[in-house]
């Protein structure tokens, strides 16, 4: 007993001893950062560095060193801006604030380099271009009539541009409901097989286009339809628009939380109608994503287009019959020939695919662009209705039940 008592005030020490102490909290608190705006002293230390970086490119291309090139006078430039901007930033703010800057400058040139080569590549093909778009025609008629020694107001590709619209949908058609359908396959089933097909859907994502053609030209031109036609060369932008819309589709189905399908279980739904309902819903924009990805990877193609549909400078409406050009093979077929008005036609043709695919790219945005949950002025205004509705119906039973029970006691009293 007496080993007991002595012990235990010694465990009683321990425990305290070792228990996690609260620090005190001071009353003074140091000033919140803004990570957002841009200091007015930091604005000033950008642009002293920008001009230091410029002359001292300047000094070592024009005066001091034997260097020559614009490409190396911006590298150089761009170093020099680097170190300068580091060093005035550290006469006031210390390591930590130094080298997040130093980070943010260089997120921000990352930024400003692709946005300009992105820029540069649509203002050189439009620039190009401009000879050719500039004239009416070049929208509304074919190459029938037109040969290469013809000026830019006569002929147009009025005929690429419906075999195009006609190929794409045909492969939306094809690939939409198989890749989406693939892809809810792939999370909600699972198993081996689900494995073994999301392997050979990953690995067909870096198949090359010209495989793809030249599979379709051995399976379907050479033993079935014995010619090349539109729906051939929709079947092999198919082939190369599925894995993109698997793999991405795959993606988004897998950020949906399960929560929400273990929520819908719960209220005694299938697995289907779970799918159809909640899971489809919820990442209908990432769906959509999805769907344009594929859809700029195969209006883009011309390798399997060149082997399956061929050339033709005549309007053909018909998939199945005839050959039927597309905007990248007239591109092909423009810039191939040596005369200028043939090259400007083959930039105008580029140009048009581009604003073509911008055009889908914004009408899929409006389509799938807001997220779940997410309504529409016209739908928060039918669901305010319908709440209205609902609460004049309560109102108008509530009514009625006050006034029924005096109803009945006199019919009571009657009998």
């Amino acid at each position: 007993m007496t080993i007991l008592e002595t012990a235990a005030p010694e465990r009683a020490e321990s425990a305290a001893a070792g228990r996690t102490a609260v620090p005190h909290r001071r009353d003074e608190v140091a000033a919140r950062r803004d990570l957002r705006s841009v200091p007015l002293d930091d604005a000033f230390n950008v642009l002293g560095a920008v001009a230091a970086g410029l002359a001292i490119a300047t000094l070592l291309f024009g005066w001091l060193t034997p260097m020559t090139g614009f490409v190396g006078w911006l590298i150089i430039s761009f170093i020099a801006f680097l170190g300068v901007y580091g060093v005035l930033s550290a006469l006031r703010a210390d390591r930590l604030t130094v080298s997040e800057r130093i980070m943010t400058a260089l997120f921000y040139s990352a930024g400003a380099l692709l946005l300009g080569a992105l820029v540069f590549v649509l203002g050189f093909t439009v620039v190009r271009g401009v000879p050719a778009l500039i004239h009416p025609n070049f929208f509304v008629e074919t190459m029938r009539l037109a040969g290469p020694l013809e000026p830019l107001s006569v002929g147009g590709i009025a005929h690429a541009i419906v075999g195009t619209l006609i190929q794409i949908s045909i492969a939306l058609v094809i690939t939409i409901p198989l890749g989406i359908t693939t892809a809810v396959f792939l999370n909600e089933v699972g198993g081996r097989f689900a494995r073994f097909v999301r392997t050979i859907s990953d690995a067909m994502t870096a198949l090359p286009s010209i495989v793809a053609g030249l599979f379709i030209y051995a399976a379907v031109v050479t033993l079935v339809t014995h010619q090349r036609s539109g729906f051939a060369a929709a079947l092999a932008i198919s082939v190369m628009m599925l894995p993109i819309i698997i793999r991405a589709s795959d993606v988004v189905l897998r950020l949906v939380p399960n929560n929400l399908r273990e929520a819908s279980y719960a209220l005694g739904t299938t697995r289907w109608r779970t799918v159809w309902n909640v899971v489809l819903p919820t990442s209908r924009s990432g769906l959509v994503t999805a769907v344009i990805l594929g859809t700029a990877r195969g209006i883009g193609e011309t390798s399997p287009v060149l082997l399956t549909s061929g050339v033709t400078a005549e309007m053909n409406v018909n998939p199945f019959t005839g050959p039927m050009i597309s905007l990248p093979l007239q591109v092909f077929d423009f810039v191939k020939s040596p005369e200028p008005n043939m090259i400007a036609r083959g930039f105008g043709t580029a140009a048009v695919l581009i604003i073509l695919v911008l055009l889908l790219f914004v009408i899929a945005r409006v389509i799938g662009g807001r997220g779940a949950g997410v309504l529409s002025d016209r739908q928060r205004r039918r669901a305010s209705q319908r709440s209205r509705d609902d609460l004049l119906r309560i109102e108008r039973r509530r009514g009625s039940a006050r006034v029924t029970p005096p109803l009945a006691a006199s019919h009571q009293e009657t009998s």
